[in-house]
């Protein structure tokens, strides 16, 4: 459930792609951390991650979760950004099957969903394929 506190924390990656970069090795957290697994570094500066990549695994949902019926089947996949940052998202814009490993795409600012009664909308990206 995405309640308004939780979206409002959320909101710089969700919203603008921001990621975390350790400043002592470089490596890029998305979403952001607060040690790098690298080298234990505890000071992180704050990068906008580039919006096109590759998809670089992928499933196929056909059983959607509460919130997400009128979609299946869809496609999530894990999208590997130019700078080796990896994203989780749905491949939109294209049926199930069109969806590849190398499918080149790039991220789409939309709607998730709303939050049943309270009519709270989510909002964050998806991956759409390059045409």
């Amino acid at each position: 459930m995405l309640t308004p506190p939780r979206i409002r924390r959320e909101t710089p990656q969700r919203y603008r792609l921001e990621a975390g970069k350790c400043k002592k090795c470089g490596e890029i957290y998305f979403p952001p951390r607060l040690i790098c697994r690298e080298c234990q570094g505890r000071e992180f500066e704050t990068v906008t991650l580039p919006g096109t990549g590759k998809v670089a695994a992928y499933t196929v949902i056909r059983t959607a979760p509460t919130g997400f019926g009128d979609q299946a089947p869809y496609a999530m996949g894990v999208v590997e950004l130019e700078n080796g940052a990896r994203v989780l998202c749905q491949v939109a814009d294209c049926s199930p099957e069109e969806v590849k490993v190398g499918l080149e795409v790039h991220l789409e600012f939309r709607r998730i969903q709303a939050e049943g009664e309270s009519g709270v909308l989510a909002y964050g990206y998806k991956a759409v394929p390059e045409r």
